[in-house]
């Protein structure tokens, strides 16, 4: 079975990394799975580039540029993701796509397929399935919906938007990927039960069929190590009880909820029994130090980690991963986290509750409360059976998200809509 992923980039993001590991996973399964990207940052053997010429390089950086500079143009300054979605490609000539068995779509933004050209792919006549790795397919132009509910209608008066009305670029988008799904087939995969039912809102996506199939991870490279050995490789006492985050104050991300992180640090910091010489901070991420706010423990920032090995030593150093997110799909540092057995404390939001089960392999924090994250945190601080919560983390990962499992949810639903089609 021939299997194609197609994604804007390369490793890139969370879709990024996902849409490598399923390939990854559907090989060791035995299909035959390939990625093709956009634009390539660099040249891997892991993913093949529709652009390839140097004509077709600029042609693409020029779409990225151009649909990022003129979508923050028409937004406000809320820190929240928007796509025009103005600029695309056609790739339905591509040799690859005609070879292929299924045509699987991953995160196709930033210049790179707009609802017509995706409208194409139609008369390749294969299987098409869809991985939502977070809600722009099924809006007007975000990315994160958090309370807005306009998707459920034609989209329109866009909070988001400088110039908001019923007929603003939102409601223009929303009709033209009307336009583009109403002529292309294809099966919605939702990572977490949160997107499968956010879809079902939707009145562009409510009617089509979705299954909920997760993201996966590479589970010989995200494992446990020794903690004392970890912590030792990062230079921390092995007495000491080490906090681990990986997201940093951003200027674009307003749903990474950093702010919350930072008061529940100050929370923890301030509580009865909490010896603050006791605990350290590691912090990993691609923001420079100076940007960073004064925490109340000493930290470590570990700055951008590209090696997956290194990463998980770093995971299994943390006594418990802290991620503050108000809204994500199913955010690989949780898998990541919980693959290296380490617990996770979060808020009870997106696909978070999917992986993390409250006091079992962590803690779900009540919504965009501070203080049920700094309780969280205070739970494991003081937790005598944290090997077992520990051992349960890892179980978690193994049981509903190795590769094994989620590699053959996907070729069970590539088969099935394969009998389907019609030769």
């Amino acid at each position: 079975m021939k299997v194609v992923h197609i994604n804007t980039y390369e490793g890139n993001g969370g879709a990024g990394r996902a849409c490598l590991r399923l390939s990854d996973a559907l090989n060791a399964s035995g299909a035959d799975s390939s990625v093709m990207v956009y634009y390539q940052f660099k040249e891997s053997d892991k993913a093949l580039a529709f652009s390839k010429s140097p004509f077709q390089k600029a042609k693409a950086v020029f779409n990225i540029l151009s649909e990022r500079y003129l979508a923050m143009g028409l937004t406000k300054a809320l820190k929240t993701p928007f796509s025009l979605q103005w600029f695309g490609r056609s790739i339905k000539k591509h040799p690859k796509l005609k070879e292929a068995d299924i045509i699987h779509l991953h995160w196709i933004n930033h210049g790179f397929l707009r609802p017509g050209d995706l409208a194409e792919l139609e008369e390749l006549d294969k299987p098409i399935v869809w991985t939502f790795h977070d809600s722009n397919a099924f809006t007007g132009g975000c990315h994160v919906r958090y309370a807005c509910e306009n998707f459920h209608k034609q989209c329109g008066n866009c909070p988001l938007l400088k110039i908001s009305g019923k007929n603003d670029s939102s409601h223009m988008n929303w009709l033209s990927k009307k336009k583009g799904y109403a002529n292309l087939g294809f099966h919605i995969i939702a990572p977490s039960n949160w997107m499968a039912k956010s879809i079902k809102f939707s009145s562009l996506m409510g009617a089509r069929e979705v299954a909920v199939i997760p993201n996966t991870i590479e589970t010989n490279v995200f494992k446990p190590y020794v903690k004392s050995e970890a912590k030792k490789l990062l230079q921390i006492p092995s007495e000491k009880f080490v906090l681990m985050s990986g997201f940093m104050p951003s200027k674009n991300d307003k749903h990474k909820g950093t702010s919350y992180l930072i008061d529940a640090l100050n929370d923890l910091a301030s509580r009865p029994g909490i010896i603050k010489e006791n605990i350290e901070l590691l912090i990993f991420g691609n923001k420079d130090n100076a940007e960073m706010p004064a925490f109340p423990f000493k930290t470590t920032f570990l700055g951008t980690i590209n090696n997956d090995a290194h990463l998980a030593k770093c995971y299994s150093a943390a006594d418990a991963f802290i991620t503050p997110s108000l809204e994500d799909n199913l955010p690989n540092t949780v898998m990541e986290s919980l693959a290296c057995a380490t617990p996770v404390v979060a808020f009870k939001t997106g696909g978070i509750p999917d992986m993390v089960t409250h006091l079992v392999n962590g803690y779900l924090a009540d919504y965009e409360s501070s203080e049920d994250l700094a309780t969280g945190m205070e739970w494991l601080y003081h937790e005598e059976s944290a090997a077992e919560i520990q051992k349960q983390a890892r179980l978690s990962i193994l049981t509903h998200f190795s590769e094994e499992v989620i590699a053959e949810k996907h070729m069970r639903l590539y088969q099935s809509l394969i009998n389907l089609h019609p030769h």
